[in-house]
């Protein structure tokens, strides 16, 4: 009888050694290539939400002027906000968080101004405001 491979080598099967570092790198460029446009989009996602902070002095300082001319009620229209976005260079989602917090932190409405704010929300009107008036 002949002898099989087997035999000839001892019992011993031949691997070929896979360099698991090679692999890696070519499932890293693969991935690279397919996804190259959806990482660069994220990473500039990412560096516009690390830019925290203060607001440029100039765009402050023109929202504050508007803020002073409008303090009774402070609400721009987007009229208004679309005007402040381009005078300041800031986007409207930072005009929208400023007056926000401008309002929260010191804005008190007049005593009118807060029966103007309970009208809109009570459809009844002034009847909310008539002690032991049926209603």
């Amino acid at each position: 009888g002949g002898s099989s491979e087997e035999e000839f080598s001892c019992g011993e099967i031949e691997v070929h050694e896979v360099d698991p570092r090679a692999e890696d790198r070519e499932l890293k460029d693969q991935l690279l290539r397919k996804y190259s446009g959806y990482f660069s989009s994220l990473k500039q996602e990412f560096l516009k939400k690390k830019k925290k902070g203060k607001l440029p002095k100039e765009a402050r300082q023109k929202l504050l002027e508007w803020w002073n001319v409008h303090y009774k009620w402070p609400y721009p229209s987007e009229t208004d906000k679309v005007s402040l976005a381009e005078s300041t260079g800031l986007d409207q989602k930072q005009i929208n968080n400023w007056f926000i917090n401008q309002r929260k932190r010191h804005w008190k409405p007049s005593e009118d101004m807060q029966f103007v704010v309970m009208d809109s929300l009570n459809p009844h009107g002034a009847s909310f405001y008539m002690d032991g008036a049926d209603c």
